[in-house]
């Protein structure tokens, strides 16, 4: 499912998710969430600082450079369906594409770099994801191949509000890249928060 890219640069682009539903947070908007004195968009945008396009996916609120918001339809639809919808909004195709969620503010450029080495290390592979010290593979914290998504993606688009990111990449090969240090924290409760925060 691979596709080749230029072997010197690949255009990369990068999908954030920000409209999760922060249901363990009491509803709380985590994106505005602030570590160290940046919210968790900050982090995540410059996280992604060497994309050539990123588009968010989640409610519109100020940014420190350019992006391009959009939203699945229905809103609500989850990970894969706000992975999709980013990938729709994009205004230029991919060769890859880093998939971020927002809650994930240990993530660093030196994180997306690996990724982006572990995929073009490997001609077969449809992408990279972060795997956490549990073993764990973070498929919002990963970079996929455009043609390995888009190839994937339901015929149909009611298909995919509510599908698990799990099934979506089911046909893909992917690789592995170990988490250093914090790299796969996320911030799913208020004791998480605490946490990095401390």
């Amino acid at each position: 499912m691979s596709s080749p890219e230029s072997p010197s640069s690949p255009r990369l682009a990068c999908v954030l998710l920000t409209g999760g539903g922060g249901v363990r947070l009491g509803g709380a908007d985590k994106a505005g969430i602030e570590i160290g004195g940046e919210t968790l968009l900050e982090h995540a945008l410059r996280a992604t600082i060497a994309s050539d396009e990123v588009v968010v996916v989640g409610p519109r609120v100020p940014t420190s450079r350019p992006v391009t918001w959009t939203r699945e339809d229905p809103v609500g639809g989850g990970p894969a369906a706000g992975l999709l919808a980013g990938l729709d909004a994009l205004g230029r195709r991919a060769d890859l594409v880093c998939v971020l969620a927002v809650d994930m503010p240990r993530v660093t450029p030196a994180t997306l770099a690996r990724l982006v080495d572990a995929v073009r290390a490997e001609p077969d592979a449809d992408g990279a994801v972060l795997v956490d010290p549990d073993g764990h593979r973070q498929y919002l914290a990963a970079v996929y191949r455009y043609d390995g998504l888009t190839s994937a993606r339901p015929p149909r688009h009611e298909d995919e509000h509510g599908l698990p990111m799990r099934r979506l990449l089911l046909p893909l090969r992917l690789a592995s890249v170990d988490a250093v240090g914090e790299e796969a924290r996320d911030v799913d409760t208020w004791d998480d928060l605490r946490d990095l925060r401390g």
